[in-house]
């Protein structure tokens, strides 16, 4: 299995593909690298595509510490060292999106663009905090298939969840969530405890960027992704109808035509 041994953390990372571009995927909390499976497939027979999991998901490391959005944007940045990649599309959803912009802000000279889905710059919002922690204290107990069906409807949306065609597929991401062990909660409170990105640091981000955001996105609502368009210099903002949370997921005909789209248009 392919791992990259940083001085602080083993990551596990899955390579597709070839290209004289790199395009980098960071994904959501609760989940790993296999969320951008269609995306991964779509774009292999033109760019070389890295996949990676977060310390404490997927089949990285479980640290004990480590999960603030510094270190976990540190992370990102010897993922890229130690794969000998100078520079990168880079796009993360969710968490990714969290260090995607990181990434954009401190390390700019390794992004030639920043995709953004379904995330923000602002901290969570306060009235969000006690039913997460609370969440997070029943995983903590439990495990993650106690929370399962509040997550579920937290991650994706109601086109999704009510298609009957799709069932299968729901059952597969019910697997996945569940998967997670109760350690978690370490990357989970990360995400509860993150320190916002200010309008000033989002006017640094100068590489081309693509926001995208589900217009079912429960998590982080479209006015989120607005924000993000705004302070962000010449950003452009895509919306997918019918997707929630995991537009990768839900619409991944949709994101991909879309991510298409932008990489062609930094070409021309």
């Amino acid at each position: 299995m392919p791992y990259l041994n940083t001085p602080d953390v083993r990551l596990y990372y899955e390579e597709a593909g070839s290209g004289p571009e790199t395009i980098v995927f960071s994904h959501g909390l609760l989940w790993s690298h296999r969320m951008f499976r269609a995306q991964i497939d779509h774009l292999k027979d033109r760019y070389r595509v890295i996949a990676y999991d977060h310390r404490g998901q997927g089949q990285s490391e479980v640290t004990e510490a480590g999960y603030d959005m510094d270190t976990l944007t540190e992370d990102a940045r010897a993922l890229l060292d130690g794969l000998g990649i100078g520079r990168c599309h880079f796009a993360g959803l969710s968490m990714g999106g969290f260090v995607a912009m990181r990434m954009a802000i401190r390390h700019p000279e390794r992004l030639q663009s920043l995709m953004l889905l379904e995330t923000s710059a602002q901290a969570e919002p306060e009235e969000n905090v006690p039913r997460y922690r609370t969440l997070n204290g029943i995983v903590k107990l439990l495990g993650t298939w106690a929370v399962k069906k509040p997550v579920m409807k937290i991650m994706f949306g109601d086109p999704f969840l009510n298609d009957p065609d799709r069932k299968e597929e729901r059952k597969k991401w019910g697997r996945e969530l569940t998967g997670n062990s109760k350690k978690i909660i370490r990357a989970v409170q990360g995400v509860i405890d993150r320190e916002a990105v200010s309008p000033d640091q989002l006017k640094t981000i100068t590489c081309p960027t693509l926001i995208i955001v589900g217009s079912e996105d429960i998590a982080t609502v479209p006015a989120k992704s607005e924000y993000l368009a705004q302070y962000i210099p010449n950003a452009r903002l895509v919306e997918i109808p019918r997707a929630g949370h995991t537009s990768t997921v839900e619409e991944p005909e949709r994101v991909n035509r879309e991510i298409d789209g932008f990489l062609s248009g930094l070409s021309r």
